[in-house]
């Protein structure tokens, strides 16, 4: 099964006021773990970078001036994505950011209902607690020392951890176990020889004796 985990970095909070994206990051999942494949790319928003969003992931007008608008890895982008499910944290903000640029471009925008919302996981599996991707790596004792700022691909291989907590663990299939370590003791056990199932000599010699007090047994026809 293969899916994709998504993040977006942007100039704002909202494509209706005009913010405009300025990063995608994906990571390729194959059976819930990641497959090595990735897709980055930053992208000219064709407008200035406001200091709120620069403060969140250091990307400056200057350093984006001469990147490619969207229009130009859109295609790279939705060969990428496939058909496969999106798995996004907060997939309404990044979802709207996206399909405002694919309009734009005049390409086809992505449906809601392909997309997992990992806030929705979150919620509904603690419900009351954080939700935040930060609140959930710490949840999940998920390194962050590398994260100083947003970044699309890093926040993205980061959800990927995330969401495979949030479905079920580091383990999806019993295939990936090869082998299973057990503490030394009477329960746990360690490595056993196997029990010797024949009879000793003095166990055959009272089975006899046991069966000659038989009157007339079946043993002997």
């Amino acid at each position: 099964m293969r899916e994709v985990v998504l993040d977006t970095e942007t100039t704002g909070f909202s494509p209706l006021n005009g913010d405009r994206l300025v990063e995608i990051g994906c990571v390729e999942l194959v059976n819930h773990v990641p497959s090595g494949r990735t897709f980055q790319s930053y992208v000219d928003p064709e407008c200035d970078m406001p200091s709120s969003a620069f403060d969140i992931h250091g990307l400056s007008s200057g350093f984006l001036a001469g990147k490619p608008v969207f229009a130009k890895v859109a295609g790279g982008f939705l060969d990428f994505l496939g058909d496969a499910p999106l798995v996004i944290h907060n997939a309404e903000f990044d979802l709207g950011f996206i399909n405002a640029e694919l309009a734009r471009a005049g390409c086809d925008t992505v449906p809601r209902s392909r997309a997992i919302d990992t806030v929705e996981l979150a919620r509904k599996k603690f419900p009351g607690s954080p939700a935040s991707l930060d609140a959930l790596c710490r949840r999940f004792g998920i390194d962050l020392a590398g994260r100083t700022k947003h970044g699309a691909l890093l926040d993205a291989e980061l959800l990927a951890k995330v969401y495979l907590e949030l479905i079920g663990g580091k383990q999806p299939g019993l295939g990936l176990v090869r082998e299973v370590s057990r503490p030394n003791g009477p329960l746990g056990g360690g490595e056993r020889r196997p029990r010797e199932h024949a009879a000793s000599a003095e166990e055959s010699a009272a089975h006899t004796a046991f069966i000659a007090t038989l009157d007339d047994p079946i043993w002997h026809h």
